[in-house]
């Protein structure tokens, strides 16, 4: 029995030799390249603001606001799609258009309203085929009376 256990503390302590010399090497200069290929990829699409305040509308009252996207990379790339997180939430762009090196083009977010209370919404433009940025609209929704404001009386007594 004791040559069992001393037989597997010897295969068992060898192992583990192994193990601490076994190392994976890095070619940094790969990874530095691959880093920085993706780099004006990542950066191509400037957002002139990443986030919108609308602050307190009415409820009932759609609100929009344009956000101006550029293209600061080498090549033109091109807005894939652009979803909010809800459906109150309503992006539009042009779908086609090709934006070119130093050019913008225009998002235009619209939001419902319909909802009382305070609203932070994402809108994620996909482009370049994988490449996401993220902007964000919020505000305050105040809630409307119902009836209109009553009628003045008094408005008779200044005309005697």
């Amino acid at each position: 029995m004791k040559k069992i256990i001393t037989v597997f503390a010897l295969v068992f302590s060898c192992l583990m030799g192994l193990a601490q010399k076994t190392t994976t090497s890095i070619d940094v200069a790969k990874a530095t390249d691959a880093i920085v290929a993706q780099a004006p990829l990542a950066e191509a699409l400037l957002v002139k603001e990443t986030e919108y305040d609308f602050g307190k509308i009415p409820q009932g009252k759609p609100v929009t606001h344009v956000f101006e996207v550029g293209n600061a990379g080498k090549e033109p790339l091109q807005i894939i799609n652009v979803t909010a997180s809800c459906g109150c939430t309503t992006p539009e762009w042009e779908k086609d258009k090709k934006i070119a090196t130093g050019s913008t083009s225009k998002i235009n977010v619209g939001y419902n309203a319909a909802a009382e209370g305070a609203f932070t919404k994402t809108i994620t433009i996909t482009y370049n085929e994988n490449q996401v940025k993220i902007i964000t609209i919020k505000g305050e929704v105040w809630k409307t009376p119902n009836a209109s404001a009553p009628e003045n009386n008094a408005i008779n007594d200044l005309k005697n």
